[in-house]
């Protein structure tokens, strides 16, 4: 018995060690050298911070919507709905939330509407739209807010990111950012007209 017993206790000690002290100093080390120190991408404006890589709800008419969350944009449970397409019940949550963008968006034919719009990505805390979901919400913000439209799409452009090294992925927009720099372009648009 003696000879299973130490060699495991050994192990356990020698794992519990690599495991809970030496691999987490590892990885914070690592993290020192990312952009923040890892502590994720944060926004100041206005006095308030916000964490631009985690998604966000913005259902408002008066903003860029952002993509749907399987877990309400709760950072701790992150995960997508685990429902093939064939679910009538997810089935049914597509359908409303198209349903609702095109009642917000009345000008929108229901084949305009991107998919990402609609459906929630495997994370379910995406912060990032396709450009596509950005012009298509145009007309909605534009009249709303009294903006012209080319300058909501001067806007998308200088808050559009290209793919990975130019090739890995597709342009995507932050929609926070996207919204942060609205508010500042409302504003500035606002002061010139008074």
């Amino acid at each position: 018995m003696k000879k299973h017993i130490f060699p495991a206790i050994k192990l356990t000690v020698v794992m519990l060690l690599f495991f809970a002290v030496i691999y987490p100093l590892i990885v914070w080390g690592i993290a020192q050298f990312a952009p923040n120190s890892g502590k994720g991408a944060v926004i100041e404006q206005d006095g308030r911070k916000y964490y631009a890589n985690i998604g966000q709800s913005f259902t408002e008419d008066t903003y860029f919507w952002s993509r749907p969350s399987a877990v309400n944009y709760n950072a701790s449970g992150s995960g997508g709905s685990n429902k093939g397409p064939s679910n009538e019940v997810y089935l049914a949550e597509v359908q409303a939330r198209i349903d609702t963008f095109l009642a917000h968006n009345p000008a929108i034919d229901k084949s305009e509407i991107p998919v990402d719009l609609v459906t929630a990505s495997g994370s379910g805390l995406d912060p990032h739209i396709s450009v596509q979901a950005a012009k298509v919400q145009i007309k909605r913000i534009a009249k709303i807010r009294k903006i012209d439209e080319s300058d909501l799409h001067k806007l998308i452009a200088e808050n559009t990111d290209a793919p990975f090294l130019g090739v890995f992925g597709t342009e995507r927009i932050n929609v926070l950012q996207l919204n942060l720099a609205l508010d500042k372009l409302n504003g500035h648009i606002n002061t010139k007209k008074q």
